[in-house]
Parts: structure tokens; sequence; C-alpha cells
């Protein structure tokens, strides 16, 4: 198969790079900011929310997969280690014997409380502190464009 024969402008390559190193940078923050305060990693943060906002139905593993976006295999170490800490509940689903479905615990609820505020701080650090709201709503609009959630 030959290759494709276009390229994406310069600018286009300069804003993918960015794009690119800005997420690492405030990825990297975050990642610190919850370690140094002694929490779980960003991804447990996630996994909790999501749960936390399916409420007491839960998730099976594929719906938490689609809204966190992860690869199966890190979701389901994901899941090992949450359910190890006490923080996730599984319980087998009603609609499929086979499957299960994914609860926030008492417990789950209340580390991903605590994590917040270092997140939002991380947040504040890497982001905010380098753009006024003008800037954050502008850069939120066109980073907008760039992304569509599949239709579920």
């Amino acid at each position: 198969m030959p290759a494709p024969t276009f390229s994406p402008s310069e600018p286009i390559v300069r804003a993918w790079a960015r794009l690119e190193r800005a997420h690492r940078a405030a990825q990297t923050t975050v990642e610190a900011r919850l370690k140094e305060a002694g929490l779980p990693p960003l991804a447990w943060y996630d996994a909790l929310l999501e749960l936390e906002r399916a409420g007491p139905t839960g998730l099976r593993p594929f719906e938490l997969q689609r809204e966190m976006l992860f690869a199966q295999y890190n979701l389901s170490r994901l899941i090992d280690r949450l359910a190890a800490a006490g923080y996730v509940a599984r319980a087998a689903s009603a609609e499929d014997g086979r499957g299960q479905v994914l609860t926030i615990t008492r417990e789950g609820r209340a580390i991903r409380k605590r994590m917040w505020p270092v997140y939002a701080a991380a947040i504040e650090e890497a982001v905010g502190r380098h753009l006024s709201s003008a800037e954050a709503a502008t850069l939120a609009d066109l980073l907008g464009r760039l992304y569509s959630r599949p239709a579920s």
C-alpha cells in the first residue's frame, strides 16, 4: 500500500505537538501532586467519578471502558486494584449472568472526595495559572472541535 501523499500543514503539526506536550505536562503535574499527597493515581479518580455518576445501578466494565477510553487490559487491572482496595464492588449482572456490574462503595466515594481538592489544585497549577478565564473558555471551545463522542 503506497504512503499517502498529503501532509498536514506546519501550523497543524505545531498544534499537534503542543497539544501533546501540554497534555503530558498537565498530567505529570496532576499525578505528581496526587502521589505527594499519598493518594491513588489519576486513573482511580476518573474511574470512581464515572461509577459515582452512574449511581446505584453501576456500570458494566465495557461501559466504564467507553467512558474512560482505556484499553480493556488496562481497565481490567484498574478494576482489580479498585476492588482490592475496597473502593468498587462487583456483582453479577441481572441481564447476563456471565457479566458483572461495578458500583462505587462508600469508601470509594470518600477517597474520590479526598482526591478532588488535590486534583483541583493541580489543574489550577498546570492550566489555570497560565490562562485567563476567557482564554480557558476559548481553548475549551477549540479542543471541543477535536473531540466528538461516539454514539452510545
